[in-house]
């Protein structure tokens, strides 16, 4: 797909296109839509961003409440988003033993716990061995870095799917702008 077709878009389309590059939040595609005509991926991807940065606190809590629980309940359940479903996959994920399912689910809970939303991992850029490893040392993290580390994940994983859709040509290609 390329910038022509994402800045001719209607609003419905481009809110069922690009609903859940920041995962099962259609609002925010929603409120980026109104920022067209986009120069290109980078440009797109700096609206998500921004409008994600300019959330207060409690809105940016609330799109990491958005995510999963790496290999918990929603996997478990099939009731991942596809996106979710497909990067937990390549991970290693979907296949974990018992014992590794087990020790991630403890080290999920306890994530939660501390700091009130769910570890936030770049799945497609880890592998099921650095899964609990990175859980484990963010576990250690002040709340504060913490908050900003994972919403540095949720915008890895905004990049790769936008990169998904719009393609790896799109880097490059430009639209002028009137």
């Amino acid at each position: 797909m390329d910038m022509v077709k994402v800045n001719s878009m209607d609003f419905g389309e481009f809110v069922d296109v690009f609903g859940n590059i920041v995962e099962k939040c259609p609002l925010i595609a929603a409120a980026v839509w109104s920022q067209r005509p986009f120069s290109g991926l980078e440009d797109l991807e700096n609206h998500f961003f921004a409008f994600i940065d300019a959330l207060p606190r409690s809105g940016q809590e609330g799109i990491l409440r958005c995510h999963p629980d790496l290999a918990g309940r929603d996997l478990q359940q099939g009731t991942l988003t596809a996106e979710s479903q497909r990067e937990q996959s390549q991970a290693g994920l979907t296949s974990l033993d018992t014992d590794d399912r087990l020790r991630l689910q403890q080290l999920n809970a306890q994530y939660r716990e501390r700091f009130g939303f769910p570890f936030v991992l770049a799945a497609r850029l880890s592998d099921r061995a650095t899964v609990p490893r990175e859980l484990a040392r963010r576990l250690q993290c002040q709340p504060e870095s913490e908050l900003r580390t994972a919403l540095g994940e949720v915008k890895k994983i905004s990049h790769l799917r936008l990169t998904d859709l719009l393609g790896a040509h799109s880097h490059s290609a430009r639209v002028e702008l009137p």
